[in-house]
């Protein structure tokens, strides 16, 4: 990749003394490639994963183990009021349940008598779990499970995200490639007007042509040079347009220089480019679409909001018991006899909160499926107009060749006419007009192709 990089350097930024001697030609496919790999908005786009990731991790640590250690000492004229160590290691689990193993040591002349200990500390093995609310799903699960969602909701929003730029990075070279082609049809019909008005000029000099053909043959080859140097001019904007979607692998902009060209080749290999030329709209499955796959991992994530919601109504009941022991070592040393235990219920009167919340939860669920179902007609529509629109520029595409072959012929015989003596210059003119508009509307027609073929591309969201 590194010499493909330094080829690619040396190439866009060979210097333009160079255009008279070769032309450089860039495809679409070597074009987009550069786009994906280096364009910031692309790297941005890498971005929505790695802080999905990060979410992911934040969630999973809310079942990390835990330490805890609370010393509380209080001595003042030389007397121990208190002296008291808590440490506790903490292991939740996935339901709710959490098991917990205790260290107390405890000491001091105004100690609370609750708060007395065997002289060694005591220590304790438990577990608290809720029965009711919190049991089969609790905020760590549920947040837990979204983010499990939300990483894969994330490669399709940066699959959606990288096709947009890739979208707006083809049309601007299929936009150059149009002012190429309306730049090169100039050119050579200047040349033409060129070569006619120096031999009219010539045949003037010898007494063969009037004076007023020169005049007209004058005008001709000025208004093709004030067309070549009005498409000369777009073509130069269309290259700064297309330099803005080039980058380097260090971030350094692209300057695309004059001896660059685009690959006029471009309609023999554009669906091979854009991973359209598998396109059939009998066999789509638009399930598989990354709109539609961000949309179905957002409706499972709020189904999971609504179903944590919803157990929110039931009463909260934990309860905890501890195993106590001032010997853990020594064998089953922990009995039923000695215990200590808690039982904790609490429960709204009315759940206006909670119902409240579960409401929101299922109007948002609810929202995210039309918006579901409205994407999945509109993707269908789209692309089946998309597909029209294709065969009717085939058929646009196939008739303006047609009408240029055509042209083309009317002109040859024109030229032959007035070189017999036959026509006027006023005519070859008219006819080499015609056949530049014919020529001018054939690109045109093949820069809507093209476009459409970029929409296709944009709305199957396809990679390359």
């Amino acid at each position: 990749m590194r010499l493909l990089t330094l080829i690619f350097t040396i190439l866009l930024y060979s210097s333009p003394t160079l255009a008279q001697d070769s032309l450089g030609v860039i495809s679409l496919a070597e074009y987009l490639g550069y786009v994906k790999s280096y364009h910031p908005i692309v790297k941005q786009a890498n971005l929505i994963i790695n802080k999905s990731e990060a979410k992911l991790l934040k969630a999973r640590g809310a079942f990390d183990p835990k330490l805890e250690l609370d010393y509380d000492r209080k001595k003042f004229k030389d007397i121990e009021y208190f002296d008291k160590l808590n440490t506790t290691f903490k292991l939740p689990t996935w339901y709710g349940v959490e098991f917990k193993a205790n260290f107390e040591q405890n000491s001091g002349e105004f100690l609370n008598p609750e708060a007395s200990l065997p002289s060694d500390g005591l220590y304790s093995a438990g577990v608290s779990f809720s029965l009711a609310k919190g049991f089969l799903i609790n905020k760590r699960i549920a947040m837990l499970k979204q983010a499990k969602l939300f990483v894969k909701q994330a490669k399709a929003d940066r699959q959606l995200l990288v096709n947009k730029i890739l979208y707006k990075a083809t049309i601007s070279y299929f936009n150059w490639l149009k002012t190429y082609n309306e730049k090169e049809i100039y050119s050579n019909f200047l040349a033409n007007a060129e070569m006619r008005f120096k031999g009219i000029k010539k045949g003037y000099e010898l007494g063969e042509r009037p004076a007023i053909d020169t005049t007209e043959a004058r005008i001709a080859f000025n208004d093709r040079k004030l067309n070549l140097e009005k498409a000369r001019i777009k073509f130069v904007k269309s290259t700064l347009e297309l330099s803005s979607y080039l980058w380097l692998s260090d971030n350094t902009p692209i300057e695309v220089k004059e001896n660059i060209i685009p690959d006029t080749n471009t309609l023999n290999t554009v669906d091979e480019t854009l991973n359209t030329s598998l396109f059939d709209i009998e066999t789509l499955n638009l399930e598989n679409h990354p709109k539609l796959q961000s949309l179905n991992y957002k409706v499972n994530s709020l189904d999971i909001e609504k179903r944590l919601k919803k157990n929110s109504l039931l009463p909260k009941i934990n309860l905890q018991y501890n195993f106590l022991s001032e010997t853990p070592d020594a064998p089953r040393s922990f009995g039923t006899d000695e215990y200590k235990s808690a039982v904790n219920i609490s429960l709204p009167l009315f759940y206006r909160k909670e119902r409240a919340d579960l409401k929101l939860a299922k109007i948002k669920l609810q929202d995210t499926k039309f918006e579901l179902q409205n994407t999945r007609v509109t993707l269908k529509n789209k692309i089946t107009a998309i597909n029209q629109e294709l065969e009717s520029y085939t058929v646009q595409n196939n008739l303006t060749d047609t009408i240029v072959s055509d042209y083309t012929k009317m002109l040859t015989a024109e030229e032959r006419k007035f070189t017999l003596g036959e026509s006027s210059l006023f005519y070859v003119n008219i006819r080499e007009s015609k056949l530049i508009t014919a020529k001018l509307k054939a690109v045109s027609i093949e820069n809507d192709f093209f476009k459409t073929k970029a929409n296709l591309f944009k709305v199957l969201a396809t990679s390359l």
